[in-house]
């Protein structure tokens, strides 16, 4: 082989890298345009999703507190129905002075009271020393 084509082929191997770095440096700029673009765009789609995102919280915020309110003035008023409540019973009812079990034991106590009575009234009143002899 020559030694010019030789040389010019190394030339050549030398600078195809150089022309490979500067092709996509020239077809980056319509490509940095659009990205730069989309970028925008993206960043504009995001400010407005941030917007509706704060609207919605803002919005379900209200709806909790409503909801909470009604909930809130209805379980007052129950509150206030049950105080009533509770005003009329203890005020209806009279307090026991006595249980069920000293109940019976006073009806029992009577009742032998009566029949000690009974008997006194039914012997005439008189006894006799001999009625307990026999």
């Amino acid at each position: 082989m020559r030694r010019g084509p030789l040389s010019l082929l190394l030339c050549l191997l030398l600078l195809t890298p150089l022309a490979q770095a500067e092709e996509p440096a020239a077809a980056s700029t319509p490509l940095s345009l659009s990205a730069g673009s989309q970028i925008t765009e993206l960043q504009q789609r995001l400010k407005e999703s941030e917007r509706q995102r704060e609207t919605l919280s803002q919005q379900l915020h209200n709806a909790d507190s409503e909801r909470e309110s009604a909930q809130l003035t209805r379980l007052r008023q129950e509150n206030q129905r049950l105080k009533l409540t509770l005003k009329e019973l203890q005020a209806g009812a009279a307090p026991k002075l006595i249980t069920d079990q000293q109940q019976w034991f006073l009806i029992g106590g009577a009742v032998a009271l009566f029949a000690a009575l009974c008997g006194i009234f039914a012997s005439g009143g008189h006894r006799k020393r001999r009625q307990w002899l026999n």
